[in-house]
């Protein structure tokens, strides 16, 4: 698995052909959240262990306390 730190991901990310775009659309309580996670856990962005309970797009405070994503990330 690949691991980056926060500085080394700043430093892929000022490349523009490094980044990507993505979108997840879907119903309500499909999975949205939990597949971004997956995916940024593979990136190696955040730990496995933590994919699925990070909910790592859900930055807003009233995001965590509801368990819902309020704003697209």
């Amino acid at each position: 698995m690949v691991n980056f730190t926060i500085d080394e991901i700043r430093r892929i990310m000022d490349h523009k052909k490094n980044i990507r775009n993505m979108s997840v659309i879907a119903h309500v309580d499909h999975g949205k959240s939990t597949l971004t996670d997956s995916l940024v856990s593979k990136a190696g962005i955040i730990a496995s262990a933590k994919a699925g309970e990070t909910r790592f797009t859900d930055t807003r405070k009233d995001e965590q306390e509801r368990c819902i994503t309020i704003k697209s990330t």
